[in-house]
């Protein structure tokens, strides 16, 4: 909780390094990498437990549209195990399904339904790309997906930013004295937003940073190498000169495993080359195609003269 503890607003970052967003039809919620648009700000509300008026363990989330993150029941998908999280009004006043439990992990929380299940960030191909369900992850990929980064964007009227308790060594956004010392004097005056990320220093006003390394745009083929056009994953922004990190970036991003990264043949589009050798200097963005190492064009790689 101690990650919540004075909050008053959150942005919620996934594994994917995208933020947990309200959808504007105030029903979806999805992923989206603006962290700037309102609809990736959640209020903050404890939920008192029992009558004595004290702070329990879960809290509630809710969206600019006046909603709150909910766990439904309704499956993602016929035959899958993750279920939707949904934009709702309660149904009644102890309504257990907008209640989340956080659970540290290291830097980072988990947070968990009354149920045992976990928010999670999903990753892969359409549809699951940018979903967020709930659900108890069971393959080792797919691990993170349930860990979030909280950063706080305004904190409670009454709390200063100097007493921001935060497990060590998580750095805050540092304020002057003198402005800790006003701040402390004038309780009574409206809240003050501060971007307190336990990971990162951030501007809410500013854009947001540019990014480093390269951009890649990857396309995923079928068995037999030939890739669907009309299906267009979003660029990563990728820091490295390895093949090998960057195959690894791409497993995690799409949720794939044991994949082959490959060029094209710049005379023939349609022939694959795999990657074999350190990535362009200068950070040139890149166009690849993954494959399957089971797959059969994979296996024709073998046959393939060396590119060009």
């Amino acid at each position: 909780m101690e990650f919540f503890k004075n909050a008053k607003a959150v942005r919620l970052r996934s594994h994917h390094n995208k933020y947990l967003t309200a959808e504007d039809d105030e029903e979806s919620v999805s992923q989206n990498r603006d962290g700037t648009a309102r609809q990736s700000r959640w209020t903050v509300v404890s939920v008192v437990e029992g009558g004595g008026g004290g702070a329990g363990r879960t809290i509630r989330f809710k969206s600019c549209y006046g909603r709150y993150l909910t766990a439904s029941n309704e499956p993602f998908l016929l035959g899958m195990t993750g279920c939707k999280v949904k934009q709702t009004l309660p149904s009644h006043r102890h309504d257990s399904s907008v209640e989340w439990e956080p659970v540290r992990d290291g830097f980072q929380v988990r947070l968990k339904t009354p149920y045992g299940r976990f928010l999670r960030a999903n990753g892969g191909l359409p549809p699951w790309r940018n979903s967020v369900t709930h659900d108890i992850p069971h393959r080792t990929a797919t691990q993170d997906w349930i860990i979030w980064e909280v950063d706080v964007v305004e904190i409670l009227p009454s709390y200063s930013p100097a007493a921001v308790t935060a497990p060590p060594p998580l750095s805050l956004l540092s304020q002057s004295s003198s402005s800790v010392s006003d701040a402390a004097s004038e309780p009574s005056s409206p809240p003050r937003d501060f971007s307190l990320s336990f990971s990162r220093q951030e501007s809410l006003a500013g854009s947001p940073p540019k990014p480093v390394g390269r951009t890649v745009y990857y396309c995923i083929a079928d068995d037999a190498g030939n890739v669907d056009e009309a299906i267009k994953a979003p660029p990563l922004q990728f820091k490295g000169m390895s093949v090998k990190d960057l195959t690894s970036k791409l497993e995690e991003e799409t949720g794939l495993s044991d994949i082959i990264v490959c060029t094209r043949n710049p005379l023939n589009a349609k022939q694959l080359h795999p990657l074999l050798l350190q990535l362009p200097p200068n950070n040139v963005t890149m166009h690849v195609v993954l494959v399957q190492a089971s797959s059969k064009v994979a296996r024709s790689f073998m046959k393939l003269p060396p590119p060009l």
